[in-house]
């Protein structure tokens, strides 16, 4: 793992040493009561989101409507539609949390990375996961016993293909590349970041040496902690990823509301949620990532009092 130092504004943005950032999964909206989103305004949210200093906006993986799930995410897909918040957002980054490596082809995946890379000037992180929905692995013919160890073969193809040139090597479970043939674009800023999402079936000591970040959906202070003691003894002398997490979330328009937890939702205040915030960033937590499902206030307003109360108070030292 290369340091973090030499990674792209981008990441940095999202990723800072000593600070914490906030960024919106999608669809850019609330929908508690359906499973289905409206994908309605969404050109207009993400520049509101921009405008109001969220770091990140994340697209979703999810190829087929489970209604055992309850929850088809935004449709569309992640590749697609992140190269379409490119065409209207300008700073905020743009990443995937994340994109089910086992059930994709390695090399389209980094030429599709490559691409979206190239079209947002430099402001793409890859997100990576093995995916929530079980169901979904028969329709790829995939081994569902094998995503752990098809995510690592792919993320190594994906780094090779992304960071070498007239790469040579043979893999187990896709292609062999034999030095005749170069992928391109290469990445902007000559590092593609490339995060975890979630656990993706492997152990804290390859997620501390083959990814430049990681997000959980691990929120407790215990736990947080331990991961990230856990990943500094991986690392040993390299510099471990940054840790961040992300969770259902629903802004209470009380603002003197304090922290609930109902499942897998916080519902909380503005006052709280900032000092949580600030808790975990003096922890160490680097990224909080929202998804408002579960909101019962629109959208636009939750941005819109994030942005004037939350994160501002987030860049004090």
């Amino acid at each position: 793992m290369l340091d973090t130092t030499a990674m792209p504004q981008s990441f940095s943005r999202v990723f800072c040493a000593g600070r914490l950032s906030v960024g919106l999964i999608t669809p850019l909206e609330a929908y508690p009561d359906s499973p289905f989103p409206t994908l309605k305004d969404h050109q207009q949210i993400a520049k509101q989101a921009e405008d109001a200093g969220f770091a990140s906006i994340w697209v979703r993986d999810v190829p087929f409507y489970d209604p055992n799930f309850g929850d088809a995410a935004q449709m569309l897909d992640p590749f697609v539609y992140a190269g379409y918040l490119a065409a209207v957002t300008e700073r905020i980054t743009i990443g995937t949390t994340g994109i089910v490596l086992p059930l994709r082809e390695p090399v389209s995946v980094a030429k599709q990375a490559l691409s979206v890379d190239r079209l947002t000037e430099g402001r793409f992180i890859l997100g990576l996961s093995t995916g929530d929905r079980p169901v979904e692995y028969p329709a790829f013919n995939i081994d569902f016993e094998d995503r752990g160890e098809r995510y690592r073969e792919a993320a190594e193809v994906i780094r090779t293909l992304s960071e070498t040139r007239f790469p040579k090597a043979e893999t187990l479970r896709f292609g062999t590349f034999s030095g005749n043939l170069d992928m391109h674009p290469k990445p902007v800023h000559g590092r593609l970041p490339i995060m975890a999402v979630g656990r993706s079936r492997q152990p804290i000591e390859w997620l501390a040496k083959n990814v430049d970040a990681w997000i959980w959906a691990v929120d407790d202070d215990s736990a947080i902690c331990d991961i990230l003691t856990a990943l500094r003894d991986a690392a040993g002398e390299g510099t471990p990823p940054a840790y961040g997490y992300s969770t259902f979330f629903d802004l209470d328009p009380n603002p003197d509301a304090p922290y609930q937890r109902f499942y897998n939702v916080v519902r909380i205040g503005r006052k709280a949620l900032t000092e949580r915030l600030l808790h975990h960033r003096d922890l160490g937590v680097r990224h909080v990532a929202l998804n408002l499902k579960p909101s019962q206030r629109a959208a636009q307003s939750v941005i819109d009092e994030m942005g004037t109360h939350v994160l501002p108070a987030l860049e004090t030292v």
